[in-house]
């Protein structure tokens, strides 16, 4: 299959959409998103004019405005919240004043979680359900809270990492990672 686009979506003229990526009921996307291949986007999805990578899955009733951009591999969960101004006023126009959200490689956002605009996610960082995310995250990282505070790392493949001596191996996987000072980083296999 090319791309599925449901019968009650409106996809704008002029948005790309990739090879197998589905669009449900009651979407709206708009006319500059570019979007990659292999996604999803369950019901009452609304995509800005933003760039969204491959294999991306969004659950039902989350907003991506424009000012986000989101990389490859990433899960949305449902309604999670996207904001591209720091200081909404009704009667002041912020229109071109967006400030800029990076949702990088991997990254997994669980349900109801808000991420405020002007922060960057780090790769194969995870974020609680009902979280706050105010500033950064750093790869690997699970955050949880409101406002969100790291409270340990994950692996790649979504399994918490318990540090023996600094080092930990996935099972899955068999990748390792390895704890240096406030950072984690996957060993090079040999």
């Amino acid at each position: 299959m090319s791309k599925f686009i449901h019968e009650t979506a409106i996809v704008d003229e002029g948005a790309i959409i990739g090879y197998g990526t589905k669009i449900w009921h009651f979407c709206h996307v708009m006319g500059n998103a570019k979007i990659g291949s292999e996604c999803s986007f369950g019901q009452n999805v609304y995509i800005g004019n933003v760039v969204i990578g491959s294999n991306v899955k969004v659950q039902n009733n989350v907003s991506i405005y424009d000012g986000v951009t989101i990389e490859d591999d990433v899960f949305c969960g449902p309604s999670c919240v996207f904001t591209n101004v720091k200081n909404p006023r009704s009667a002041v126009n912020r229109r071109g004043e967006y400030s800029l959200t990076k949702v990088s490689k991997g990254v997994s956002i669980g349900a109801n979680a808000t991420i405020v605009c002007g922060v960057t996610l780090g790769e194969y960082s995870f974020v609680g359900a009902g979280s706050t995310v105010t500033k950064d995250t750093k790869p690997f990282s699970l955050n949880v809270g409101s406002p969100s505070k790291q409270i340990g790392w994950m692996t790649k493949h979504g399994e918490r990492i318990k540090f023996e001596e600094g080092e930990y191996l996935c099972i899955i996987t068999h990748e390792k990672y390895v704890l240096k000072g406030d950072n984690v980083y996957i060993e090079p296999s040999s």
